[in-house]
């Protein structure tokens, strides 16, 4: 093993572009506070770009869809998909306008983060403000997928014990040394040093989600073709009280919200593709491709699993098979969503690395605790590169979503409570408003009155289903 000082400081550019900044590979111009060495070639397409997608996309959330859809009911159920896709589309499709801003001196400059995008259109408090919505999201969601993680590797472990001892045999066992492991496993794939850098990973979680989502929808058709009937109503699960129903249909919404928006890296994933084309052309094409395979996979999952199980609909989708399926398959599926959530977790979690280690870098240049860069060769891989302040610090966020998971442990209502902070502000208000300034909408036209009303009927609704996720969650925790 050989460990080697690159000693090469990460250069930065003082906050305010220059006339003699050179271009970026493009021939553009940085924006105003990155480098040229910092911008690495950029070299994605619509299919990696479409793996970045399914993989952000396709997580957790697929397998509370049966669940919601119990709660909904044969109508609103599928509607509430159908509805959260089309929202989706459309942000992201005013997002990707965001990634170029007009540049007096180069033409055009691009916006590599969401809040860079908001901070040029909207100034600097508006991107205060969502870049906090953003890194409470991306950590939360880190929490989420390691509950989502404990939760099928207990399932492997349970199915294998009714296996053994069979099924009257008492296999309970708890989530918490399941949630140290995926930690464990995370402190390693977060040296990972960027989005560029783990292309290879997405494609792997693209497909294991793909496996996974596919056995779910097999096994629930093969439910329903066995019960030779179709379980589930209109109304959907009843409920002993109305407040009661009320409060599980917000939670519902809330989990078919959190399992659609990807708004908050659209732009750090559209920042990976090469151009000609222009990559909002390529970004749109994916977006397009990657939506209609996820709404295809919701609404059979969501749909199998319901007419499978009927009221008696379980919050994960795959724990609900674990004495009605060949064992084999579901353990498989299960171990699918694992290799699955460790890719999504990266995903998730290197744009909010970026943003803490390049404040870090700025706030103190000459540190070589954060900006010197080693080299750690092992015997028969390749040379890994390594930085002290990243290994101090992304061990130490790891470490934090896992305590917190453990803490939480609340599948559902988590995902709900997620949605909410995903889904008005960073999905409708942010988007909406750039694209009004960018296009000079004039207050009280016709497309400035649509597009604000769609925004406070969003919002009125994100509020709905906070509610009912943080109700959720206190019932939980005090049942």
């Amino acid at each position: 093993m050989v460990l080697t000082d690159t000693n090469e400081p990460i250069p930065l550019l003082p906050l305010g572009l220059p006339s003699s900044s050179p271009p970026d590979d493009d021939g553009d111009a940085l924006i105003p506070d990155r480098s040229v060495n910092s911008s690495p070639k950029r070299t994605g397409n619509k299919w990696t770009a479409v793996a970045h997608i399914i993989t952000g996309v396709i997580g957790s959330g697929v397998l509370s869809l049966a669940w919601s859809m119990a709660q909904l009911g044969w109508i609103w159920g599928p509607l509430s998909m159908l509805f959260f896709a089309a929202v989706t589309l459309a942000s992201t499709f005013l997002l990707s306008n965001s990634y170029r801003s007009p540049h007096p001196l180069y033409g055009s400059v691009r916006n590599r983060s969401y809040s860079a995008a908001v901070k040029f259109n909207l100034g600097k408090k508006n991107a205060w403000i969502c870049e906090l919505l953003i890194q409470m999201n991306l950590y939360g969601t880190g929490v989420a997928y390691t509950i989502t993680t404990a939760i099928c590797m207990r399932a492997i472990q349970q199915s294998n014990c009714y296996q053994k001892h069979g099924q009257d045999a008492p296999c309970e066992f708890g989530n918490t040394s399941y949630m140290l492991l995926f930690g464990a496993v995370q402190v390693f794939m977060s040296q990972i040093p960027d989005f560029h850098s783990m292309q290879w990973l997405s494609v792997v979680a693209a497909i294991m989600s793909f496996a996974y989502s596919s056995i779910g929808l097999g096994l629930g058709a093969a439910k329903v073709i066995g019960n030779k009937a179709i379980e589930g109503s209109i109304d959907g699960v009843s409920a002993s009280t109305s407040i009661q129903k009320l409060w599980r249909v917000s939670q519902a919404v809330g989990d078919i919200a959190f399992a659609y928006p990807y708004s908050m890296i659209v732009l750090e994933i559209q920042d990976t593709l090469k151009s000609p084309p222009s990559e909002s052309q390529t970004m749109k094409q994916a977006s397009v491709i990657s939506i209609c395979i996820t709404t295809f996979f919701y609404l059979s999952c969501g749909g199998f699993g319901y007419a499978a199980f009927g009221d008696q609909t379980p919050g994960d989708l795959l724990t609900g098979f674990g004495t009605s399926g060949p064992l084999w398959l579901i353990n498989f599926a299960n171990a699918c969503v694992v290799l699955h959530l460790i890719g999504g977790y990266q995903v998730y979690s290197q744009p909010l690395f970026a943003t803490v280690e390049k404040w870090l870098a700025e706030q103190f240049p000459r540190s070589s605790f954060i900006n010197t860069n080693y080299t750690l060769k092992l015997p028969l891989v390749p040379a890994l590169s390594l930085n002290l302040e990243r290994l101090c610090f992304r061990t130490v966020y790891v470490a934090s979503t896992t305590a917190v998971a453990m803490i939480f442990p609340y599948f559902n209502q988590v995902l709900g409570v997620l949605g909410t902070i995903n889904f008005w502000p960073l999905s409708i208000y942010f988007p909406v408003e750039m694209w009004l300034r960018q296009k000079k909408i004039k207050p009280w036209s016709t497309k400035w009155v649509v597009f604000r009303g769609f925004s406070i009927i969003c919002f009125l609704l994100n509020t709905f289903i906070f509610a009912g996720s943080i109700e959720g969650i206190i019932a939980a925790r005090f049942s």
